[in-house]
């Protein structure tokens, strides 16, 4: 009695391992969701995304989050403020008008750094990416802060 016991708990465990270690897996090779590709959800100014965040956060977030928490694919336009490079060597656009109280900081990807070579301070830029953060205030420090765009690319017009 005690062996049959024995030999289905075991086995229970083992089966128990190999669905979990599947499941795991699966999960992380599944294919990245390729941003280049995909068609874009909204298309708007940089000013105006950043007025939407300050304006209502919680509003701008249940409008450019779906429901898992993914951001939708956004197109921005706007003037380049400052260029510059990330720890990881990924260029980094930020949309900012002289009357705007935050920006746009938009990431690169090191497959897309190359797409950002003709820009210079002033120039008119429209750009695609996904949404890691939106704009607002912070009371302590009395500062605002940016939007920030990953994965980004240049959108050719």
């Amino acid at each position: 009695m005690k062996k049959r016991i024995l030999k289905w708990g075991l086995i229970l465990l083992v089966s128990g391992i190999i669905i979990g270690g599947a499941v795991i897996y699966f999960m992380f090779n599944q294919p990245h969701r390729n941003i280049q590709a995909a068609t874009v959800d909204y298309k708007l100014e940089a000013s105006a995304l950043v007025k939407e965040f300050l304006t209502d956060a919680t509003k701008a977030n249940n409008k450019y989050l779906d429901e898992e928490g993914e951001s939708k694919i956004i197109a921005i336009s706007g003037t380049v403020a400052s260029i510059s490079e990330d720890l990881n060597n990924q260029k980094v656009l930020f949309l900012k008008t002289e009357t705007d109280k935050a920006g746009v900081s938009c990431t690169f990807t090191t497959e897309t750094n190359m797409n950002t070579e003709n820009f210079k301070v002033g120039d008119q830029a429209s750009i695609k990416g996904v949404i890691r953060s939106g704009a607002g205030y912070d009371e302590d420090l009395e500062l605002y802060e940016d939007v920030i765009l990953e994965k980004c690319n240049i959108i050719q017009n």
